[in-house]
This record gives C-alpha cells, structure tokens and sequence, in this order.
C-alpha cells in the first residue's frame, strides 16, 4: 500500500492542501468562461464585430499554450511555488487593467497577460504528479478536475447574471477577486514539492525533444488535445449559437454553456473511483467514445430538423462526461512516461492541449453564421473527438508492442 503524503492545510512546510489545488485549477477554468456571456455585450461596447470580439477567446488559450511551454520547465528548475505565485500575480494585474480598456486591440492584450493564471492550472497537476505515484496520480487527478468541474459548471450561469445586472466589466470584478483570494491561499498553502534543481532552464527545455519522441507520451497528450478540442471548439461557437439562432438572453446562454460542466464532474468522480480498477488507457478509451457518441446525437437532431435550444445544449453534456472519464488519465499518463520531466511534460502535454483549443475555438467561431445553423460547429466538434479515439488506439497498441 502507498503511504499517503503529510499535508496539512495553511503548512508551508508540507504539500499543498487538496482544496488549493481544485482551486488553482478552477480559477484558471474560470477565466476561460465566466465572461462568454457578456461577449454580445462586449461586441457593442468596443464597436467591433462578433468574430473579433470572439478572438478574446482564441488569443486567451493561445497565450495559455505558449506560457505552458515555459512554465512546465520553469518549475522544475526554480520549483512550484515561486512560478506558481508569480502567474497569479500577472492574473490580477490583468484583470485589472482589462476592465479599464477602450478598444478592442488593449483588450485583446490584458485577455492575453490573463493567461498568467495557466500557472496555477499546470503547477495543481504537476503537484499531484509529485506527490503522488502511478494509478494513484490518476485517481487523484481526477478529484481535482471534479472540484475544477464545479467551477466552469456554475460560472458561465453566474456571469450571464453579473453581466445582465451590472454589465460586461463586473465578470472582470470577479476575476480580479477571486485572483487576489488566490493568491494569498497559494501563499500561506503551497509547500514546495519539487526544490529548485540545480541544471539551467534551457537543460530543461532539452527534454521536450525526449518527450515529443515518446510514442506514449504523444498519444496520449493528443488524445487529450483532441478530447478537450471538442469542448474548447464548444465554447469558440457556443455563444453565437445561443444568441443569434437560439436568441436567447445573456442568463440562459451562460446556463447552456455550464451544461457540458455537468457531465464533466460525474465523468471526473467515476475516473476518481475507477482509474486504478479499470486502467488510465481503458478509461480514456469509454470516455473518448462517450465524447463522440453524445456529438453524434446531436449532429443527427440537426440534420433531422428536430434540434432545439434544450436539446443542443443537454446533448453535449455526454462531451463533458467523456472528458472527464477521459482527461484526467490522459494528463497522467503523459506526466508518468519521464517522471523526471514531470513539470516540463504537463506544460508541453497542456501547451499542446489548450493551443489546439485555441485554434479549434478560432475556427468555430469563424464558420459561424445564421445562414448554417449549429451544424459546421458540431461537424468540426464530431471530427476532433473521433481523432481522440484513434489517438488512445495508438497508445494502447504501442504498450502493447513495449511488452510483448
């Protein structure tokens, strides 16, 4: 039996608590959503149109993977916490400085200093690498992005009220708050768990071509690129669907959007309970099939003519189911390949991730129009996710290979 590690909560000396990491990880998902309802708004408010407006999603995940690719080393060089610190305290800048903008250009510019909140995401998930070994890693994994899940399940829903009583800036209010609350919990919480090493951070970047010439790590990183791909595609189209087909109001949009969040938290407690049991590669298999079959649906209710705002959005609640059953074991197994280059394979595992997220959210937001409907969004969510099978495919078969 693995002994547990000693944590206790506001210890500096020891690991940090399980609700700072939820919390790390949570913030950093609710940056990414809590204002997607306020986008119409915010299109009005800078004089732009949608599809430049939408951007702020795009150069928002877009920043999140150029930072992963230097946090992750980072933080095996100078350690978790310092890094860690240091994002959450571009977060808050950001948030700031967003809310006092005029145009579109400066807003896309503090959207992007936000990502520094990515920090906080990747460094939960190499803490938990760091502490706890194997399969464990993976169930453990799993309990965080369930407590992550609670976040973007009830954020979108909360800003389509802020915005809706207090207008577009007050979902930035948010961010800047709960970015100061973070802070001080990371400070007083966070105990190193991966000291400073004593090799240059470019001796750390030299692992990357190690991990981009792993079989395993690769399949798994793009399986889950290509699972969360679907959802960041969700959310790139998502707001557009909801407002000018649907016309529904900023409140029911942010509802919709939380939909995929619900599924995504039973997905994460089943992987909690049933990783070590059932394996991280079967899970990630029955999660990439549920994450396909439940865009299918859905694709089907629009070619039939039967597709109605209820329906689009509760059918997309298996896609978040899949992603839960399915990202938690991915993460692991990317950061189990090189267990020295832990820190550095969840920052070019979630790089990949979220910069695919980026472009998929870009090109959803593009091929929207009145004229098509939902369909070329769901069609492009059916083709990433049906590549997150193939990918898994790929890892069980070269494990296969190592031990025959």
């Amino acid at each position: 039996m693995t002994k547990m590690p000693k944590i206790r909560f506001l210890d500096r000396t020891t690991p940090p608590h399980i609700l700072t990491l939820v919390l790390m990880a949570g913030i950093s998902a609710m940056a990414m959503n809590v204002f997607l309802p306020a986008l119409p708004e915010m299109t009005d408010y800078f004089g732009t149109n949608y599809k430049y407006m939408q951007l702020s999603v795009g150069v928002f995940m877009g920043m999140n993977a150029i930072l992963q690719l230097i946090v992750g080393p980072m933080s095996d060089r100078f350690g978790r916490r310092p890094v860690a610190l240091a994002g959450v305290l571009l977060f808050i800048l950001a948030s700031y400085a967003a809310m006092q903008t005029t145009t579109i250009q400066t807003f896309l510019i503090m959207r992007a200093a936000q990502a520094g909140i990515v920090t906080a995401m990747v460094l939960s998930r190499a803490v938990v690498r760091d502490i706890y070994p194997g399969d464990m890693a993976a169930t453990m994994m799993a309990y965080v992005t369930m407590g992550m899940s609670l976040v973007p399940m009830v954020s979108p829903t909360f800003g389509g009220f802020l915005t809706l009583a207090f207008g577009w800036q007050s979902t930035f209010w948010l961010m800047f708050s709960c970015g100061v609350a973070l802070f001080i919990l990371v400070y007083f919480d966070m105990g190193e768990t991966a000291p400073a090493s004593s090799g240059s951070f470019f001796q750390m970047i030299k692992g990357f071509p190690d991990l981009l010439s792993s079989q395993r790590f690769m399949g798994y990183a793009l399986c889950s690129a290509f699972a969360s791909g679907a959802f960041f595609a969700f959310i790139g189209g998502a707001p557009f669907v909801g407002v000018q087909i649907f016309h529904i109001s900023e409140a029911a949009l942010g509802m919709g959007i939380g939909a995929p969040a619900i599924g995504y938290f039973f997905g994460n407690f089943l992987s909690a309970r049933y990783s070590r049991r059932i394996g991280m590669n079967n899970m990630c298999l029955i999660g990439t099939l549920f994450t396909f079959a439940g865009i299918a649906l859905c694709a089907l209710f629009i070619v039939t003519g039967q597709i109605t705002v209820f329906w689009f959005f509760t059918l997309l609640i298996p896609l978040g189911f899949g992603n839960g059953l399915t990202i938690p074991n991915a993460v692991t197994g990317s950061m189990s390949v090189r267990p020295k280059l832990t820190g550095t394979a969840a920052g070019l595992g979630g790089a990949m991730m979220i910069g695919g997220g980026a472009a998929l959210s870009a090109a959803a937001g593009s091929v929207m129009s009145e004229e098509h409907g939902a369909l070329p969004l769901i069609l492009i969510m059916m083709a990433v996710s049906f590549v997150s099978i193939l990918c898994i495919l790929w890892v069980m078969r070269r494990e296969r290979a190592l031990n025959a």
